[in-house]
Formats: C-alpha cells, sequence, structure tokens
C-alpha cells in the first residue's frame, strides 16, 4: 500500500523551494502602523454597535452606558522566535453615561497569532490565544479607588472582539491568499508561487520558502530539477528593509524554460540583407531565387535557455538554430545556421514586478547547421548574420520581457526603496513595503 501511495504523489516527495522570502521585525511594524486606522474602524463596529435588548425594546435611549469614541493608542506585532508573533493593542474608550459624568476606559488586548499551511496550500494565520482587558480610567476629579472593570464588562462585549482578532489587521488572510494567486507573464503564460510548509520565526523576522511553478495554455510545465536544493541566504546583519526576497538561479533558468514551451522566443528577423546581396557571397541562393527578395531569419530554441548568475553579473544563454529563407507567407529554408548566443541580463523591481532586459550580446558563435546550397565557412556566416543577430534578438527578448515577471506580493502593497544585488547563485532584493491607498 505504501508503494502505491508513493506513486500517486510522486511530485509531492520531489517539491523544493527556488526562492524564497524573510519579513522583518522593520516590516511588522509598518505594517502593525498602516493597520491602525483598520483596527479602529473594526473596533467601532464590534463595539459601537447596539445590543440585542436594545433593538428588540426599540428604546430610543437604552439604559446602558455608551460608548461615544474609540481611538487606538498603540498597535503592536512582535516575533515570538520558534513560535509566532505576538500582537498587542492599546485603545482609549470614551464612554457616555445615562447619567453623571462622561467615563473613560482602556482597552488592552494581547493575542497570540500563528501562520500555517492551511488544506488548500495557502498561509494562514490563526490565534491561539487571545486576552482581553478593560479597566476604568480615573480622572484626577475623581475619587482615586480605583472602580472595578466588572461594571464595564457587563456594559460592553469585549470578549466579541476574541473571535476574529486576525480581522482587526488588515484583512491578512486575504492578503496571504493574494500570494498564492497565479499572476501573467506573457498572454500564455502564467507563474505562480506555492509555500511549502510553514513560516519559520526568529528573531531575524518570518521566513518562507516558495516552490515556483508555471503554466503554460493553462497546462502545468514540467520544469528542470534544481541541481541544488535551495534555502534562504543568511543575512550578515539584520536589515532595515521590510523585506527580503531571494531568487535562485533555478527560479530564473525555470522562467526562461517556461517561456520556450510557450513559444515566446520563436523570433522571425528580417535581415537586411536580399536573395541578389547574398548570392554575390554564396552563387547558389541565385538559382534558387531568380527574382530579389528579402531575407528572413527565423530562429527557434533548440535546447534549453540557461541562466548564469555570478557575483554582479546575470547572462542568458540561448541555443537557437536560425533558419535563413525568403518568401511570405510561403517561407522557404535555404540554410541553417546554429547561434549559441550569451547575453547579458540587466535586473530591476518596478512596482512588484521584477524587470528583466538584456544589454548586449557578450558572446556569439555561429555554426553551419545545415545547407541547400553547398557549404558555407563559418567565417561568411559571421559576416552575412553575425551583426543581425546581434542587435535583434535583444529587441526580441525585450519586447517579450518587457512587462517584467511578478514577485510574490500581497494584493494592497507595492515595493518602494528597492535594492537588487546579483550573487553567485542568487539574487537578493531588499525592498520596503508601502500600502497602496484603496480607490474611494
Amino acid at each position: 500500500l505504501g508503494a502505491l501511495l508513493s506513486l500517486l504523489v510522486p511530485a509531492q516527495a520531489t517539491r523544493s523551494p527556488d526562492c524564497g522570502g524573510i519579513l522583518t521585525p522593520s516590516g511588522l511594524s509598518y505594517l502593525a502602523e498602516v493597520s491602525k486606522p483598520h483596527t479602529e474602524m473594526v473596533l467601532r463596529q464590534d463595539l459601537l454597535a447596539p445590543r440585542a435588548p436594545d433593538l428588540l425594546l426599540g428604546s430610543p435611549k437604552p439604559s446602558r452606558d455608551q460608548i461615544s469614541f474609540i481611538k487606538v493608542i498603540d498597535l503592536s506585532l512582535s516575533l515570538v522566535p520558534e513560535a509566532g508573533l505576538r500582537l498587542g493593542i492599546e485603545a482609549d474608550l470614551g464612554i457616555a453615561p445615562s447619567a453623571a459624568v462622561p467615563r473613560r476606559a482602556r482597552l488592552s488586548l494581547l493575542a497570540d497569532l500563528h501562520l500555517d499551511l492551511s488544506p488548500g496550500g495557502d498561509l494562514q494565520l490563526t490565534t491561539s490565544a487571545c486576552r482581553p482587558t478593560l479597566e476604568e480610567v480615573q480622572s484626577t476629579e475623581e475619587v482615586e479607588s480605583k472602580s472595578s472593570s466588572l461594571d464595564l464588562d457587563k456594559e460592553i462585549n469585549v470578549d466579541k472582539i476574541c473571535l476574529e482578532v486576525s480581522k482587526l489587521l488588515l484583512s491578512p488572510n486575504e492578503q496571504l491568499m493574494s500570494l498564492t494567486a497565479p499572476f501573467p507573464v506573457t498572454p500564455s503564460c502564467q507563474v505562480q508561487y506555492l509555500p511549502l510548509a510553514a513560516p519559520v520565526f526568529s528573531e531575524e523576522g518570518i521566513t518562507v520558502s516558495l516552490q515556483t511553478t508555471f503554466q503554460v495554455a493553462g497546462m502545468a510545465v514540467p520544469l528542470p530539477v534544481s541541481p541544488v536544493p535551495f534555502s534562504m541566504p543568511e543575512l550578515a546583519s539584520s536589515s532595515p528593509s521590510h523585506l527580503t526576497l531571494a531568487l535562485s538561479e533555478h527560479f530564473y533558468t525555470s522562467l526562461f524554460f517556461a517561456l520556450e514551451r510557450a513559444g515566446a522566443f520563436n523570433m522571425t528577423i528580417l535581415s537586411p540583407l536580399t536573395t541578389a546581396t547574398m548570392a554575390q557571397k554564396i552563387a547558389q541562393v541565385s538559382s534558387l531565387y531568380p527574382e530579389d527578395l528579402p531575407v528572413m531569419l527565423r530562429a527557434v530554441l533548440r535546447s534549453s535557455p540557461r541562466v548564469e548568475l555570478e557575483e554582479g553579473r546575470a547572462a542568458l544563454k540561448l541555443f537557437l538554430t536560425v533558419h535563413v529563407g525568403a518568401g511570405s507567407p510561403d517561407f522557404q529554408s535555404f540554410l541553417s545556421v546554429s547561434a549559441d548566443v550569451t547575453a547579458g541580463l540587466l535586473l530591476s523591481v518596478t512596482n512588484t514586478r521584477m524587470m528583466i532586459s538584456a544589454a548586449v550580446i557578450e558572446d556569439a558563435e555561429l555554426n553551419l547547421a545545415a545547407s541547400d546550397v553547398g557549404p558555407v565557412p563559418a567565417a561568411l556566416l559571421e559576416e552575412l548574420f553575425l551583426a543581425t543577430i546581434r542587435e535583434e534578438v535583444p529587441v526580441w527578448m525585450n519586447a517579450v520581457l518587457s512587462e517584467g515577471v511578478h514577485l510574490p506580493h500581497m494584493s494592497s502593497f507595492t515595493y518602494t526603496d528597492v535594492s537588487v544585488m546579483v550573487h553567485k547563485d542568487y539574487v537578493l532584493v531588499l525592498c520596503n513595503l508601502k500600502l497602496q491607498a484603496r480607490p474611494g
């Protein structure tokens, strides 16, 4: 039975991360700060709503005390290494009594939060403990004796807040689900990031390991196997940035592999040559094309692209077969050239997208693959086609990659103050989070 089950779920056993992220204590502090207005709104909904007896009686003047205002004084998210997070909230309440002078109260709440994997594979915020307290704040004019909080507890249902503590933050479970949404790379290719295990909590932050998957025309692409298991690199010191992302060399190779499967690198290039000008160098061309026609280059990948990451340098190797021919729409090839091209890559981040562009062709080697016009020396191939390949291949690649590739992110946040560093075998992205203003 065990052997049978292992055959049914082979993919699960071989899953391994190829990228990941660390949300730092600075990032947690930012999330806590921008959650304050939302927390106040939710507390007002929970605590200012009339109680059922008042609604049933229909009394315009309820006999019990009413909360007149709520102000969140402090909201904090702190790391509990190897366990989770602690949420702390301090809020001032104004209480308008049915008689006598207005009163003030302080609501304090401590909750223990955990991040787990849901059955559907999403990260999910859960609560294991919640401790609310409510005490009346005495003014200097009032009697020094501290009044009991029991009366307040009867009037204000603080336990209601603990029923859904997570909603006090900025819709965290909706935000976490957006991390695993599929994002478009090209019209037919999508990328998706899947968490492989529950996050790890440490003093450095919350570390999440992710595996990238791609779909082409709605079908999952079987990616090449990573030669080396990837793990988040250890940072030399605590980072002031909110978030650290690490993308392995295998991540980039998988991206270009998926784009190859999507046909994104099948290029059609108009050469400056014509059949007449080529016939001056290769006489047999004139017998194939009595009239002068523009020469076209149609390039396809003959094997998968490969990305190489070194310190301060990223490069892409393309292994192309370039078919040389003429005729439109009935293209007829008379020459095929193997072109091994190495292009330098420039990496940057705009909003939440990794922008990848080919800078220049660093190296290109041309060899004859097939010919209907006799042998053609390598030197002549370079003279005829090398300049066009050097110029046009980066243009084509940059058109394919112009939209960028979505990085793992939560839907309401974008990245700012971004620093991209290329290291051997991985790319490090340091950035801050910025909450985007919602329409309306």
